[in-house]
């Protein structure tokens, strides 16, 4: 397989340094708020499954039930937003629809309910990060690229989170109820909205004339001719299948087997939260100076920490919440699979459709599997089971960065000079 444009960039709009900022900063926000009511289940679960009811194969279910949806629509709607070229009018929209499927997890009274709100909301979620990283791929400057799309998927949603959420969603549901944590939870995504519709302009892309159109599965095949966009999606199984698995289960692990209470639990997995926030910059931005490929591998096998931590450190929680957040550095890299590496191998007429791919099989083939595999196996052999699997995750996705090849623009220029 060969590279088809690696270290050559999308066309990028002569836009000001500040509206480059203002893009970034609001797309962060709005995928912030996005993220904020994707991860509140996860957070709440020590409260939701006594009351409804729920074995852990069933908590596995409702991550699986998102993530399936979530893949689903990211393809669709990247699809879709390649061909018509209007970003702008399906980012709005998603943002609109997932505040409401916040209301309707907070109106689940059984399983069902349960997962029928989770499968609505990652069908309306899906589309959101493929389109608005194509939109930064667009408007900001390359050797500025790996840090904006590093800020744009992972500082909002881990600052919201991973770090907001659990402290203020555990806060709810001990004060008042699971019930109006969710309900709470819908309101921000409202104000995103109008943000995104006054001050963000459409992408300055004309639609790709019917005829001119390629056929769906030569889009595909084309975008899969590529080596590194085979190894991103491999990557983007692994390690969303490590992200789903930890949120779901390490809550569930510090509660239940640690005998941590809640009000401890929620720091402790707010420090995960932290650790990505401080990554969304950091680690794509070292990324831009020393190439993707050794930040990848490096990062990668950090993720073992995390489980190991859990599972056999026993002394100071100060201590433990270092090892959280050093485990955790390994959410950094996401947009570099996902995105950045994307962006820097595919051409931009078929950059969302990419984006899309490598989320999508990440989500179904890690989010949608891995949780409900880690819940049957807790409920046979133990809630340290998924931890272990978190594990092997991370060693497999290291070992896949080691056949990357280098993207970086910085990077490849000094290599050609």
């Amino acid at each position: 397989m060969v590279d088809q444009a690696v270290g050559q960039s999308p066309p990028v709009a002569r836009n000001s340094a500040f509206y480059q900022s203002l893009l970034v900063g609001l797309l962060s926000l709005n995928f912030g708020i996005l993220f904020f009511d994707r991860n509140a289940l996860n957070f709440l679960m020590p409260f939701v499954q006594p009351e409804l009811h729920l074995n852990n194969t069933e908590v596995g279910l409702t991550g699986s039930a998102l993530s399936f949806s979530w893949a689903l629509s990211a393809v669709i709607v990247g699809a879709a937003a390649d061909r018509s070229g209007k970003r702008k009018t399906f980012l709005i929209a998603a943002t609109l629809a997932f505040s409401v499927c916040s209301f309707l997890s907070g109106l689940a009274q059984s399983f069902v309910m349960l997962f029928a709100a989770r499968l609505l909301m990652g069908a309306v979620e899906g589309g959101v990060m493929p389109v608005s990283h194509t939109m930064i791929s667009v408007a900001v400057a390359p050797e500025r690229r790996g840090f904006a799309m590093g800020v744009a998927q992972n500082f909002g949603s881990n600052l919201f989170g991973s770090f907001i959420a659990p402290v203020v969603m555990v806060w709810f549901a001990t004060h008042l109820n699971w019930h109006s944590a969710f309900y709470i939870a819908g309101l921000p995504g409202i104000v995103s909205a109008v943000l995104l519709w006054f001050f963000i302009d459409e992408p300055k892309r004309d639609a790709v004339p019917a005829a001119k159109r390629p056929q769906l599965a030569k889009h595909f095949s084309g975008i899969l001719n590529s080596r590194n966009m085979v190894i991103c999606v491999l990557i983007s199984i692994l390690l969303v299948s490590y992200f789903v698995v930890g949120l779901q289960f390490v809550t569930l692990y510090l509660t239940k087997v640690r005998r941590f209470d809640p009000t401890t639990m929620s720091w402790l997995m707010g420090t995960l939260g932290i650790s990505a926030t401080i990554g969304s910059f950091a680690v794509s931005g070292i990324s831009d100076r020393i190439g993707r490929k050794p930040v990848m591998i490096v990062t990668a096998f950090l993720g073992v920490m995390l489980p190991l931590g859990a599972i056999y450190y026993t002394g100071s929680v100060w201590v433990l919440a270092a090892i959280f957040f050093f485990g955790w550095s390994l959410t950094g890299i996401f947009p570099l699979f996902m995105a950045t590496v994307p962006s820097e191998s595919i051409g931009q007429e078929r950059l969302a459709t990419a984006i899309a791919l490598v989320v999508g099989a990440g989500e179904v083939l890690g989010g949608v599997l891995s949780p409900a595999i880690a819940g049957w196996a807790a409920d046979r052999a133990g809630l340290s089971i998924p931890l272990w699997i978190m594990f092997g995750l991370c060693i497999g996705a290291g070992l896949l960065a080691m056949g990357l090849r280098e993207t970086a623009p910085a990077v490849l220029k000094a290599r050609a000079g």
